[in-house]
């Protein structure tokens, strides 16, 4: 402890000095502290690091006010996850297993189901707030993608490195990831499903920029890397991420109240289903097959999740505050009856809060999302003009839809990184409309120097004519 202090008083100095590096080092540990674990880098738990670079993120914005930003917090993304918050702290006094009421398992549980959630959206008010920001905050998330593309294109015509052939063929992961001959790929991420549905959620925020952007360097980088992570959420073999993709772009296609947009997108995304649905096309791909069972309904693998929640419903009848934030299989003893609940495979991250917190916890989830969604959408669809800031708007209120899509269907929504990306992402929404003057400056600037250099570069060219 007393060889630390130097470095303690070094990191408090430089994340005083440089409070916009500390948030971008947030931003990008998040992405890969689950692969820096699995690879054996990173020591700490994996919530640690995010929980205490977002507490000196607060402790800075409250000691150092030089930047007044705490008016930015006013809004109903604060009171949806404050409301969550609430109910979880509420839960502190469930003893529906009649264990006696556990504080350590009840705190362990409530950081990683609501205070993580608390944090995204307190930090993303604080610091997102000028056009220069919400763009650089788009091109990291660009390049953070842009790796776990590459390292999932390295995994296929590379191979793995040995930490990951541990964790698939030493601890048991291959059963999930490579299925009837399929591998399913999972990248930088903590599992193919969570890739997957992370990457659907991404490609479809950078197709939406893409589409909606006036300033043409944007166009072409943001619809690349869409693209790329869509090639990305094929390797997945995550079948959910095609309802994901789906249901991004209904949300998109109400919030952009243009016939401009709305014929041509359906239109082409409209073949693309169709594709998948009544044809064979691509069917020699192994991760387009797959996709394709998607739409199977008879396909046995994806009826699992059915007999699972069939299973848990008969338990969850008589435990309608669930049996407890934090209470796992090593909490409940043998002679328990919940111990059977506790066994059985959630699947779903909305599932797995039923269980902790029952039919009034899941749903009152549910309710305070659709408040923070519902508010989002509405304040792009009523209160932005500008169309480059309407697109990255509706681009966040999709992602966030298509990510709890995937949440209802695969336990991802509360796994690394995607709590800080989208709940945080969606935060910074709110704050568009008070924003929307400056954007609009700082995008004629951005206007003007690619007109500058367009005009340098055809003087350029016809001075060597002459």
């Amino acid at each position: 402890m007393v060889t630390a202090i130097p470095f303690v008083i070094l990191f408090v100095y430089l994340a005083f000095s440089y409070r916009m590096f500390t948030f971008w080092a947030l931003f990008i540990i998040n992405y890969f502290v689950m692969f820096l674990q699995k690879e054996g880098k990173m020591p700490l738990p994996a919530s640690l690091p995010n929980e205490l670079l977002e507490i000196v993120l607060i402790a800075i914005a409250v000691i150092d006010l030089r930047e007044n930003n705490f008016k930015y917090l006013g809004n109903l993304m604060l009171i949806g996850v404050g409301g969550w918050c609430a109910f979880c702290v509420l839960e502190v006094l469930n003893d529906t297993c009649g264990l006696g009421i556990n504080v350590g398992a009840w705190f362990t549980g409530i950081r990683l189901m609501a205070f993580q959630l608390l944090y995204a959206v307190l930090v993303f008010s604080l610091y997102i707030n000028t056009p220069e920001r919400i763009y650089k905050l788009l091109l990291l998330w660009a390049f953070c993608a842009l790796f776990a593309v590459f390292w999932c294109w390295k995994q296929q015509y590379i191979g793995w490195t040995d930490a990951e052939r541990h964790w698939l063929f030493v601890q048991d992961h291959a059963r999930q990831h490579i299925v009837n001959g399929i591998t399913r790929y999972f990248s930088t991420f903590t599992d193919a499903a969570n890739f997957g549905i992370h990457m659907a959620a991404t490609s479809v925020a950078f197709y939406i920029i893409a589409i909606t952007n006036n300033i043409k360097k944007h166009k072409f980088f943001f619809g690349g890397i869409g693209l790329l992570c869509t090639w990305a959420m094929f390797s997945s073999g995550t079948r959910t991420a095609m309802f994901c993709l789906i249901a991004g772009f209904m949300v998109f296609l109400v919030l952009s109240k243009s016939f401009k947009i709305i014929v041509p997108v359906s239109f082409v995304f409209g073949l693309f289903v169709g594709m998948l649905i009544f044809t064979n096309i691509g069917n020699g791909n192994n991760q387009i097959r797959r996709m394709r069972s998607a739409f199977n309904k008879n396909d046995a693998s994806a009826n699992v999740r059915d007999i699972n929640k069939a299973a848990i419903s008969k338990y969850m009848k008589d435990a309608p505050w669930g049996i407890g934030i934090g209470i796992f299989e090593k909490d409940i003893p043998a002679w328990n009856k919940f111990k059977k609940v506790s066994q059985i495979p959630p699947d779903s991250e909305y599932v797995f809060i039923w269980v902790r917190t029952g039919i009034i916890g899941v749903s009152w989830f549910l309710i305070c999302n659709i408040i923070m969604l519902s508010g989002a959408c509405i304040t792009v669809f009523s209160r932005i003009k500008n169309r480059s800031l309407m697109g990255i708007g509706a681009a966040w209120c999709a992602a966030f839809a298509a990510l709890h899509l995937g949440g209802y269907a695969n336990q991802v929504l509360m796994q690394f990184p995607n709590i800080v990306i989208f709940y945080g992402g969606l935060t910074t929404v709110y704050l568009y409309p008070q924003i929307e003057k400056q954007f609009e400056e700082y995008e004629e600037k951005e206007l003007a120097k690619g007109a500058e250099k367009k005009r340098i570069k055809l003087e350029k060219k016809l001075a060597k004519r002459v």
